[in-house]
């Protein structure tokens, strides 16, 4: 497995990042670390600390890199990011390192745990004088480019969604298994979308990959032919694990491909819940006939099944299986405090859990059997998505909410969410209408014609009122009418309690992929 230089080797510091994955970083003195914490630090850990954020920024702007039908011409780069374009590489490293402090933290983080781990094993690598089966899969080159299919044979608007004759689409997947060199595969994926001019989100992480891009057909199906073929991915990864719904470059406003501590954030280290101990997989077919015979019980509150959706509740709002238990959550990350808060539910039954596209369910799965309480813990093989490619009139009903800019896909006629202003039946998603909040709101033609278009009362107000000053950098995750949601219900019976409060928008950092 290709990896990057050694941070310890001093004055060749700069260098190694220029050369790591090809990435260009001339202005350093942006990225300088804090005097406060660099001023407790020793001079190889300063060292190391140097490397990681100028990484960190380097891999930063290159995720913001945009196409452009010059670029098969001339070297022209140009980068958009915070709805913006800059056409130069000084203004797009000021504005990450104004704007994107906070992420570059992180992101450096991440790579420092990186480190550490690499440094650690380093030496009874070499003493054990064994070759390393993940670096044997990359044998010829480590540099991206090497990993990229060629398109010379293909017109460059073919590549492009909305040039060509075809409707686009939409990838999503993911896959678990362990990866030695996150950084690595973060430059490639990064370098393979913008080659392909695809569009996404891709979160790396190194227990695996979670990724949901949109592009041309074309653009699509060489993206699954690299990734099948890839020595990493080609013995985990299969056709069918690519789940393909109508869509293209434009369901995305941009390329986010970033490496995280997991790739779906359930809050717990992969280090404590791991992903190789999860439910039982069931096909959909197979999850099809337990959903038949667990509805067929003349009292299911008497049952020893409990049908699970594992989602935010604004996704369970506009689509479920029928006679699901719908936790009523807003993010991933509190389903292991609702598990806990929850638990005497789940003594001794059968728990049938599903999401959208499966990843949930792999550690959520792991995390509800390692509470030792359940019978079994059974999962959809494929999610929700797999399911109505098989059965669009079965056991689902209502649409499937989606962590981009279509919000939902339909798959049966059947709606099973209302207006939130008159009740009238309405399952269609909009973002509220004042730029502050990021709340999703369903309001229907008639309501949005009198004017309701805001998550509430309050957020209408808001819209009302002229803003004073720019407003739109001070998004919040939630407004008022929100904020009175308790964070952990405690369900006081096995009925499915659907929440009548707004719904919160999409939170790209947990679902973004964790669309799966």
């Amino acid at each position: 497995m290709p990896s990057s230089t050694s941070p310890d080797q001093g004055d060749d510091l700069e260098t190694c990042i220029l050369r790591f994955s090809d990435l260009d970083l001339k202005y350093t003195s942006l990225i300088n670390p804090s005097s406060s914490l660099q001023a407790e630090l020793d001079g190889s850990t300063k060292k190391k600390y140097s490397f990681a954020k100028k990484k960190a920024f380097a891999l930063f702007v290159k995720t913001k890199e945009v196409p452009t039908k010059r670029s098969f011409e001339c070297k022209e780069k140009l980068w958009k990011c915070c709805q913006q374009l800059f056409t130069d590489q000084i203004s797009i490293h000021r504005h990450v390192a104004t704007q994107h402090a906070d992420e570059i933290y992180h992101q450096t983080a991440s790579i420092l745990k990186q480190l550490a781990v690499t440094l650690s094993s380093s030496k009874s690598l070499s003493s054990a004088d064994e070759k390393n089966p993940l670096k044997e899969c990359l044998p010829h080159s480590h540099e991206v480019s090497a990993w990229l299919p060629d398109t010379s044979c293909f017109n460059p608007d073919e590549l492009i969604s909305g040039h060509g004759s075809e409707e686009g689409e939409v990838l999503l997947y993911y896959c678990y298994r362990d990866l030695e060199d996150p950084q690595w595969i973060c430059a490639w994926q990064t370098a393979l979308c913008q080659h392909l001019h695809l569009t996404g989100k891709i979160r790396i992480a190194t227990e695996g990959i979670n990724g949901t891009v949109g592009g041309s057909r074309l653009a699509t199906r060489l993206y699954v032919e690299v990734m099948l073929s890839f020595p990493l991915f080609k013995d985990d990864l299969c056709k069918d694990d690519f789940k393909t719904s109508k869509g293209g470059a434009h369901c995305f406003p941009e390329l986010r491909v970033g490496v995280f501590e997991e790739i779906v954030p359930m809050g717990i280290s992969p280090k404590k819940i791991s992903y190789k101990k999860p439910g039982i997989h069931l096909s959909p077919s197979e999850f099809h006939k337990e959903v038949e015979k667990f509805l067929s019980q003349a009292n299911q509150e008497q049952s020893d099944t409990i049908l699970l959706d594992c989602r935010n509740f604004y996704e369970s709002k506009i689509g479920r299986f029928q006679g699901c238990l719908a936790p009523d959550i807003r993010k991933f990350s509190y389903f292991p405090s609702y598990v806990d808060k929850n638990l005497e539910l789940f003594r001794e039954k059968r728990v049938l859990m599903y999401c959208t596209g499966g990843i949930r369910c792999e550690r959520g799965s792991a995390y509800l059997k390692a509470k030792g309480v359940c019978k079994a813990v059974f999962q959809l093989k494929g999610g929700i998505h797999k399911y109505l490619e098989e059965f669009p009139d079965g056991f689902y009903k209502g649409k499937l909410f989606v962590f981009d800019e279509r919000y939902a896909l339909s798959y049966n006629s059947d709606v099973v969410s209302e207006c939130s202003y008159c009740g009238a039946q309405w399952d269609q998603y909009k973002l509220c209408s004042t730029l502050q909040c990021r709340q999703l709101v369903l309001t229907c033609p008639a309501c949005q014609g009198q004017g309701f278009t805001a998550c509430c009362v309050t957020c209408q107000d808001k819209g009302s009122r002229k803003a004073s000053g720019p407003t739109q950098d001070n998004f919040k995750e939630e407004c008022e009418c929100t904020a009175r949601r308790p964070r952990i219900p405690r369900e006081l019976s096995r009925h499915v309690q659907q929440p009548v409060s707004p719904e919160p928008g999409p939170d790209a950092a947990e679902d973004g992929p964790v669309l799966a």
